[in-house]
């Protein structure tokens, strides 16, 4: 008895659901750090997951390659070998967090490119499945290196006083140990031409509880928010004795920290009823424990410092009000602010015409996502600023993210899995 179209598509869609749920289920156990997991960037835990995904695509006759920078291209040949499609996230996580934050998006490119594979298809143009490095800034602080040494974007100073925060050894140091080449990083080596490059799409885990509070499995990213940070941020005050030192007499530099954080909510707080989009966050704020004491009025307060938005007129705004507080908040208190270096990341818009076809696939595919942007930063920022259109499918998650508690279900896997194939169906003149 012959098969109908249907029947062959769900078996496919099938098949590559197990290779997917396969891959999440070692990679766990490869990479486990209870509670939860760790990939350290450019260490033993990443390492291990690049090579569970190079195996995949090799048994799936994948060509695998790497770039200066460390970064893994996967590539399935196309109708269309002179430009490339790309798919992917990273595969570096936080301490201790979950299984699914950048993961799903490269074995969701796998699996889709199984599935093509099994409905006898091949995409429009090359698809490559792309492992991005170092995309989690608690290992070196400085947002996006995979995706900007993959396009010849990394500022070159960053090679060389940016240092993973267990080792204390430079990003440069890191990569030459597992073989790689700062030298040609520092040159501006790219190995993504953008004038080839059709697309740059990433599945994501949504890291906030957006889809889980609307009921639904996707949601087609709309734009990523952009930042600021300042994350050695600290006050300096004077130590005192708690009981002998007056009021008007101390300099409390955890009483003006306080007042700062105050200052910035308030702001929010307006600054959103206005319109404005807005997210405010002082990630990390304590004592010194080798000096502080439960009598002692504390002379330093360090904080750790997080604006994000999706405008960035918004941001400078934001920047400069924190300056114009803190400062003022330092005069009144008699103590000293010093905000550390500043970092951050431009806002990005997805490309419109891509979000149109996205929504065309999941008609498709039969699924019903909702429209969102990201709070959170992701390397499709780096794309879309670079001039690749760039989307962004976001998967339901629940407990969040960043934790060892993510939980993100198969069956909504499966849906962006279908979704993406439909994509990927498309004919060439469908893209531009």
């Amino acid at each position: 008895m012959n098969q109908s179209a249907e029947d062959r598509r769900n078996e496919a869609l099938a098949e590559g659901s197990r290779l997917a749920a396969s891959l999440f289920g070692t990679l766990a156990a490869r990479t486990a750090d209870p509670p939860g997991v760790t990939r350290v960037a450019y260490g033993e835990g990443e390492c291990a997951a690049y090579a569970l995904m190079a195996d995949a695509a090799h048994a799936h006759g994948a060509e695998v390659a790497f770039d200066a920078g460390g970064n893994q291209f996967i590539t399935f040949a196309g109708q269309d070998r002179s430009r490339t499609l790309y798919v992917g996230s990273h595969l570096d996580s936080v301490p201790h967090g979950g299984n699914f934050d950048g993961a799903a998006g490269v074995i969701l490119g796998l699996a889709a490119a199984a599935v093509l594979a099994r409905l006898g298809q091949t995409a429009p143009f090359d698809l490559c499945v792309l492992c991005l490095r170092a995309e989690e800034s608690c290992w070196f602080p400085h947002s996006y290196i995979g995706s900007k040494t993959a396009l010849g974007r990394l500022d070159p100073a960053v090679l060389d006083t940016v240092v993973r925060s267990d080792t204390g050894e430079t990003l440069a140091w890191h990569m030459r140990a597992l073989g790689f080449d700062p030298e040609a990083v520092r040159r501006g080596a790219r190995r993504i031409d953008p004038a080839r490059a059709v697309a740059y799409l990433e599945p994501h885990i949504e890291q906030g509880p957006v889809l889980v509070a609307e009921g639904r499995a996707l949601g087609l990213v709309t734009g990523i928010r952009g930042s600021f940070r300042y994350r050695d941020a600290a006050f300096h005050g004077a130590y005192a004795h708690s009981g002998a030192t007056p009021r008007r007499l101390r300099r409390d530099a955890v009483v003006a920290a306080s007042e700062l954080v105050v200052a910035m909510q308030a702001l929010w707080e307006r600054m959103e009823a206005d319109g404005h989009d807005l997210a405010v966050t002082f990630g990390i704020v304590g004592t010194d424990p080798a000096q502080h004491s439960f009598s002692k009025v504390p002379g330093e307060a360090r904080l750790c410092i997080d604006v994000r938005s999706r405008s960035e007129t918004t941001l400078e705004e934001v920047r400069q009000r924190l300056v114009e507080f803190g400062r003022g908040i330092a005069d009144r208190r008699g103590v000293r602010l010093d905000l550390g270096p500043l970092g951050g990341s431009t806002p990005a818009v997805m490309a419109p015409r891509l979000l149109d076809q996205l929504r065309g696939a999941a008609v498709a595919a039969g699924v019903a996502p909702i429209e969102l942007a990201s709070g959170a930063g992701h390397d499709a920022a780096t794309f879309a600023n670079a001039g690749i259109p760039t989307g962004m499918v976001f998967v339901r998650n629940e407990n969040g993210s960043h934790n060892p508690d993510e939980r993100m279900d198969m069956a909504d896997f499966d849906q962006a899995l279908a979704l993406v194939v439909a994509l990927l169906e498309q004919p060439p003149a469908r893209w531009a």
